[in-house]
């Protein structure tokens, strides 16, 4: 299965709607193969912890360590939710998303940028920023659609949480993906990133704003409130959730 970025490089304009259909609709197959969990247990965590180090040390982006896992203080702190992505039980990818705000102010991406992110914070906004974005170098070969079923979870957390800002801190090479996807903007051109050897830059967007249109390009990317709710939903935890929304997809 090709990326879409692989599909756009070689489609003309009147075939481009046709291939983007196509692979929305081999994004969607995947989907239903994928089980998208929070981790909770200590081994599951574990394996995370390991996905990432490999994953990391493979691009260069950190250096050898005898543990073999690679895991932050930010793994640990109350506003932080870390997902696992399996594939027929086997990990194929990662994701840690920190939803952020007055009450809930500590998030990795304002260690880097405090003079663009903590004015936000200031004015009473909610911050949605996910990090640590890792996929199985086999099973991403395998199914190239596994980066857009990761980072739609991202799109889910803005939308359960009425956030104002959706981040990404990526290098700049990654930020073409973010753009096509997302709506991104750049914020901030790279900046050093605490345990990481290269650079990220910042980029945002108000996905309030944009989310429509992302879901009518990327069908793949809608999901119902009862979905949302269920990788979310936390007694002790409320930044601030948007109102119940009923079942429909969107």
């Amino acid at each position: 299965m090709s990326s879409v970025a692989e599909l756009e490089s070689r489609s003309t304009v009147s075939d481009h709607s046709s291939l983007e259909t196509r692979f929305s609709d081999s994004v969607s197959r995947l989907l239903d193969r994928i089980d998208c969990r929070q981790a909770t247990s200590s081994e599951e965590r574990e394996a995370i912890f390991r996905l990432r180090y490999q994953a990391y040390l493979r691009d260069g982006s950190i250096f050898p360590s005898v543990s073999g896992s690679f895991a932050d203080y930010y793994d640990e702190i109350g506003n932080v939710y870390l997902f696992g992505f399996y594939i027929d039980e086997e990990l194929a990818g990662s994701i840690r998303i920190h939803v952020a705000s007055k009450d809930y102010p500590d998030f990795p991406t304002l260690e880097v940028f405090p003079d663009i992110l903590q004015p936000e914070l200031d004015a009473g906004k909610v911050i949605v920023d996910p990090t640590r974005f890792v996929a199985d170098e086999d099973l991403a070969r395998l199914h190239r659609g596994l980066p857009y079923v990761i980072t739609r979870l991202c799109g889910m957390a803005a939308r359960y949480f009425a956030a104002d800002n959706l981040l990404a801190a990526v290098r700049v090479e990654h930020q073409a993906f973010y753009r096509r996807i997302f709506n991104y903007q750049v914020a901030c051109e790279p900046r050093p990133y605490p345990h990481l050897a290269k650079p990220v830059s910042l980029m945002t967007n108000d996905y309030q704003a944009v989310w429509r249109d992302v879901h009518r390009r990327y069908p793949f990317l809608r999901s119902t409130y009862t979905e949302r709710r269920m990788l979310f939903e936390r007694n002790s935890f409320h930044p601030r959730t948007a109102p119940r929304e009923g079942a429909r997809s969107e």
